[in-house]
């Protein structure tokens, strides 16, 4: 049997060692023992119910130091031989709450992400810390009011608490929104200039996937695989695994793919399914059926085709709800996306003003108004005029 110290346990539930060896005197551990001066306690020794907490924030405690303790417990990986039995090693409900939700994200129910996220109220660090697969899950469902109640929460969490952890964790949770729905120039500063000085330990695997995401939606795929690979190597845990090395592994099999190296892309991909299909984790390999180019069909076929039905199936459920997202996110941000000539001149575009006119009006040659629209274009992901003219008329 492995044994924590008094120390690695306090870390581990996101407690002061003071409150441990208290539960260690109480005889409140199972397992715990006494050696010498020191308490050592099972490695998955059951944390003690706290009669004080309920599943609660202790009240009166800062939100930046609340925040840390919950993302210190909730930072184990899940059993590799069977996740849903982390459920069974937290008492509190607020971790409860975000492992529930990250396995129903993984499998695919994403409303019972959403339940999960308004069994939060109340309880402003577990409310926080389940925006970021709040946000992915009405992304997948297409559900845009949903995300517009979270988007200003974490909005105003960011500027009341501003200079803290909960502000830092409130702008991760924004940027897994903007670069799961291509819209990189919405990136807070930090992401795109790999500034992580800011984000907590704990955290930061999940940041640097979030870098590697925004890589991908600048096409820069040698850098994507770069950050992607260096994330693997700080989230590995012996026996476990998290929903980040998931994706991780499938963002390396996306960036393989895009430069050329599809057998190194297969390997990843097949790496991702071993670790996560036995266990019904299907969503990671749905949300990249379009982006791997039939890979992950053949990949099904070869060692998962119990699973090809569901997987192909989500995917054909909510990839339509990504595009329409997508759309109706850059129509309301528009204005936020481009700069405000960029906006001047791509509302001309859409009223089919000639580029001869709009080149004279903005004193330019039409070759750099051409490239300017292409920018713009790029900006937008969309391809010309008439879809311009849907989001700017």
């Amino acid at each position: 049997m492995l044994y924590l110290t008094v120390k690695e346990t306090a870390e581990k539930w996101g407690l002061g060692t003071r409150i441990v060896t208290l539960y260690c005197a109480e005889d409140k551990i199972e397992g715990a023992v006494k050696r010498g001066n020191l308490w050592l306690i099972p490695e998955h020794a059951r944390r003690p119910a706290d009669k004080r907490r309920r599943g609660q924030s202790v009240p009166g405690t800062p939100l930046s130091e609340d925040l840390a303790r919950l993302l210190t417990a909730t930072a184990g990986g899940m059993p590799c031989d069977n996740p849903d039995a982390i459920l069974d090693t937290v008492s509190e409900e607020r971790m409860r709450l975000q492992y529930e939700a990250e396995i129903a994200y993984l499998r695919g129910d994403f409303q019972a992400v959403i339940d999960c996220f308004q069994r939060t109220r109340g309880d402003e660090a577990a409310r926080l810390r389940a925006c970021p697969i709040t946000i992915a899950a009405a992304i997948s469902l297409g559900d845009y009011a949903k995300y517009t109640e979270i988007d200003t929460y974490l909005k105003k969490c960011a500027e009341v608490y501003k200079g803290s952890g909960a502000a830092a964790f409130a702008e991760q949770a924004l940027a897994t929104a903007a670069v799961s729905i291509i819209a990189p120039n919405m990136a807070p500063n930090w992401l795109k200039k790999g500034d992580l000085s800011a984000i907590a330990p704990q955290a930061k695997p999940n940041a640097l996937y979030l870098r590697a995401k925004y890589f991908q939606c600048l096409n820069k795929y040698d850098a994507m695989l770069a950050v992607a690979q260096t994330a693997l190597t700080l989230s590995g845990q012996p026996h476990a695994f998290t929903t980040t090395d998931i994706y991780l592994r499938v963002t390396c099999a996306v960036a393989c793919h895009c430069l050329g190296q599809d057998d190194d892309a297969r390997s990843w991909l097949l790496e991702a399914m071993r670790l996560a299909l036995p266990h019904g984790f299907i969503t990671p390999f749905a949300e990249v059926v379009t982006a791997l180019g039939g890979m992950v069909e053949q990949c099904l076929e070869r060692e998962f085709p119990a699973f090809r039905e569901a997987v192909l199936g989500q995917w054909n459920r909510t990839w339509k709800n990504w595009i329409d997202f997508h759309n109706q996110f850059t129509k309301d941000n528009i204005t936020l996306m481009l700069t405000l000539r960029e906006y001047h001149i791509a509302l001309l575009v859409a009223q089919r003003v000639s580029y001869a006119e709009i080149a004279r009006q903005h004193c330019i040659s039409v070759g750099r108004l051409k490239n300017i629209m292409l920018e713009i274009y790029e900006k937008l992901y969309i391809s010309g005029r008439e879809e311009l003219a849907k989001y700017i008329m």
